[in-house]
């Protein structure tokens, strides 16, 4: 536990203390004075539920507002750090690509790709960080985009290792209105595993329709007793497979802000997996 969460929780606890004690004390003079009867008990008890509330914004203001105000100012050194990190990445992509139409030499010209492949992932270290940054501590604004889009970015990332998998995408023109950078991961995600558990020359079918988007994986098919805890945080039906468990956990958390409906449902040949998007449909 971080010192400031452990100074917020003792510092609460004794203003909380504090005020019941006050309550108390304050109760006790009422009943007193006026006596305990049923006249006097709904009176006593909203002038006592006033008194708490006033006593509790006059005491936790002075209290708190130092640690709210230096968690707001962490947020802004984060966003302005995270803004200076992206310039010099971008400068060095843009002068790579300068470079790369006049260096001849095959050596030089090798050099220079791996610098292209290290700024491209160090871009994409920073647009995760961005993202995860923003869901935390700022409200990720929706946005209009297509389905398509998001599906054929996530297909061509896996075309070097899906092997022999035969990928088939029907969707078209299908727009939505929702978090995009958060949409393109849970897809990433679903399409990974359903090339992880597939088969040799095995298929993924992706198709759309009545607001569903399904994607089916052949292979062996998910366990039935599994369905209640497979998007349980650290879980893998399959322990031999790399990972750690924390893909459709991220999924299913994404779903539910979302308002997108998950099901994953076991087919005798596979596996499929089905959002319902009705929701974000534009």
């Amino acid at each position: 536990m971080s010192t400031k969460r452990k100074n917020f929780l003792i510092s609460n606890s004794i203003l909380i203390a504090f005020i019941v004690i006050m309550v108390l004390i304050a109760n006790y003079y009422l009943v007193t004075t006026f006596g305990f009867n049923e006249d006097t008990f709904i009176a006593i008890t909203l002038l006592l539920i006033i008194f708490a509330v006033v006593l509790n914004y006059f005491l936790s203001k002075p209290l708190f507002d130092p640690l709210f105000k230096s968690d707001k100012n962490l947020q802004k050194t984060i966003k302005e750090t995270l803004h200076e990190l992206n310039i010099p990445a971008s400068t060095i992509q843009a002068n790579v690509q300068l470079l790369e139409k006049n260096i001849k030499d095959e050596k030089n010209a090798k050099r220079l790709q791996r610098i292209k492949l290290a700024t491209n992932e160090l871009l994409k270290l920073y647009n995760q960080m961005e993202y995860e940054i923003k869901k935390e501590i700022d409200r990720i604004d929706k946005q209009e985009f297509l389905i398509d889009e998001i599906l054929e970015n996530s297909i061509d990332k896996f075309e070097d290792i899906k092997g022999t998998i035969t990928i088939e995408n029907s969707v078209k023109n299908i727009i939505i209105n929702s978090d995009k950078n958060g949409f393109q991961k849970i897809i990433d995600n679903l399409l990974s595993n359903a090339i992880k558990y597939n088969c040799n020359n095995g298929t993924v079918k992706i198709d759309f329709k009545d607001g569903i988007l399904s994607i089916f994986n052949t292979g062996k098919s998910i366990d039935t007793k599994n369905l209640f805890i497979v998007f349980d945080q650290y879980f893998q039906e399959d322990i031999t497979t790399k990972g750690f468990g924390l893909g459709l956990n991220m999924v299913k958390e994404f779903c539910d802000k979302n308002q997108i409906e998950i099901k994953i449902e076991p087919k005798t040949n596979g596996t499929q997996i089905k959002l319902n998007l009705t929701k974000s449909i534009s």
